[in-house]
């Protein structure tokens, strides 16, 4: 379950560049996201591991980005977190994967769903993240990598958008990103309508499962996505060392 859910959500937001090293998988996307800028231990090793952490922190260092691993329990070898532990790798960062299965949705006033990206999502998702222009457009450039089924979800109020989401079908899963509602007007139901609208457009489409990723302790997040029929699955965290 870890493993498969690792790797579809990998191919839903791809990152820029990757790297395979002996079962790790490393993804470099210019620094935005840990997601997309870290070292995935999905698969057995056989190279010693001293040196694998090497080479891993000498390619990162060459793009000026700290060296950071996206650790669950399913890492290979299965040690590696005390190794890295060891070595002054500092954890961060718990983050709760969620899954439910697609069926018996309840109807919520839809949201606007679009399946090519216009530059008004994009611009919407930097003005309420406060990302700077040059996060925008490396995350431009990792949308404009999709190949499988990509829905844009947004919510208009007096003529601005103030809620977006993304949703992204591999295999039979849609996975759920970026889920944003601007500050003024959270908890007036627009994330849910956007998280609503966006498992209706999956399920319409094929998909079976849906899954997302939360922060553990963002407490109205993770009751809004209960409350919809999302579950723990299991969890991930970095570990991560600074230049």
């Amino acid at each position: 379950m870890i493993r498969h859910i690792e790797e579809i959500s990998m191919s839903a937001l791809p990152a820029l560049h990757t790297v395979y090293c002996d079962g790790w998988v490393l993804r470099f996307a210019g620094g935005h996201t840990r997601r997309a800028n870290s070292v995935n231990a999905l698969y057995p090793s056989t190279l010693n591991i001293d040196e694998k952490i090497a080479y891993c922190e000498s390619l990162y260092q060459a793009q000026g980005l700290p060296t950071i691993f996206k650790m669950t329990d399913a890492v290979q070898p299965p040690d590696l977190d005390a190794i890295l532990a060891e070595r002054g790798y500092q954890k961060s960062s718990s983050t709760s994967v969620q899954t439910m299965r697609l069926n018996g949705l309840k109807a919520e006033p839809p949201a606007i769903i679009e399946t090519r990206r216009g530059s008004s999502w994009l611009d919407a998702y930097a003005r309420m993240n406060d990302v700077p222009i040059y996060r925008r457009d490396l995350l431009g450039r990792m949308l404009d990598g999709l190949i499988t089924p990509t829905a844009y979800a947004s919510v208009e109020l007096d003529g601005e958008i103030a809620a977006v989401g993304l949703g992204v079908i591999t295999q039979d899963y849609v996975g759920l990103f970026d889920i944003v509602t601007a500050t003024h007007v959270r908890r007036q139901g627009l994330g849910r309508r956007i998280v609503s609208s966006l498992l209706q457009w999956g399920q319409d489409n094929g998909a079976r499962h849906a899954y997302l990723q939360v922060v553990a302790d963002n407490i109205p997040a993770v009751s809004l996505y209960k409350s919809l029929g999302f579950s723990e699955a299991y969890q991930y965290w970095y570990r991560e060392k600074r230049q």
